[in-house]
């Protein structure tokens, strides 16, 4: 069977994470759990990272020296493109933002691999137990849509599906996927944590089944990085 990798370029809520911030786990990190044999997932994706910041370390050009024919560039970024405060990351949306993801596909196709966008994971914003607030990304998302529109390149709409998993789930209950406890529950946190937008473990494993989703009704190429078989 045929080799395939998965690149991964993108933040915290995608990259490795180890025992020093136990439970803390990426979606990057699972996504493996969804794949066929043969596909092998490498991950770039860095912890408060933006498009800028990403390509202004010289991460996306990692990536190019590496990825080839056939293979995967998944582009996931929003959160801290946001951040108007931060010159070296903040981008705006409708222009500087999508110029930067424009970089991120023309490397992958520069190399005739398959870029693919996936806008950025909702926080647990709730305003009450079972309403979300507005949306914290939303210039954000509709200008990946935009840009995948303009390119013609393969998008999965993470957003809206995490907002939709959120709403079903309610605001308690979906505090077990994100980084949000108690003190005492981890020795890492003796304090505990109250973090909306980092997950843990099931929240990783959960929002990895939605782009599993995604991909899978991109059909084609797309759906075949996946097992057979499986409930998404």
């Amino acid at each position: 069977m045929n080799s395939t990798t998965i690149f991964w370029a993108a933040d915290s809520t995608v990259q490795k994470n180890d025992i020093r911030t136990y439970p803390q786990t990426g979606i990057g990190q699972v996504f493996s759990l969804y794949t066929r044999e043969g596909v092998t997932v490498s991950n770039h994706a860095k912890n408060g990272r933006s498009t800028k910041s990403f390509m202004d370390e010289g991460r996306l050009a990692a990536i190019d020296a590496q990825i080839g024919a056939g293979d995967f560039l998944f582009i996931q970024f929003g959160h801290n493109d946001e951040k108007r405060e931060d010159p070296a990351r903040y981008t705006e949306p409708f222009s500087t933002y999508m110029e930067n993801l424009y970089c991120y596909i023309d490397v992958a196709r520069s190399h005739q691999a398959f870029p693919v966008l996936i806008t950025p994971l909702e926080r647990r914003c709730f305003v009450d137990a079972n309403h979300l607030g507005m949306g914290e990304h939303s210039d954000y998302v509709a200008a990946m849509k935009q840009t995948a529109e303009r390119h013609q390149v393969p998008l999965v709409d993470l957003y809206s599906m995490s907002r939709s998993a959120l709403k079903e789930a309610g605001e308690a209950e979906s505090r077990r996927w994100y980084m949000y406890f108690d003190a005492g529950c981890y020795p890492n946190y003796a304090e505990g944590k109250q973090d909306n937008t980092h997950l843990r473990y099931e929240g990783a494993v959960r929002y990895a089944g939605l782009i599993a989703r995604g991909l899978y009704a991109l059909d084609g190429v797309y759906k075949d990085l996946l097992l057979d078989g499986i409930d998404l």
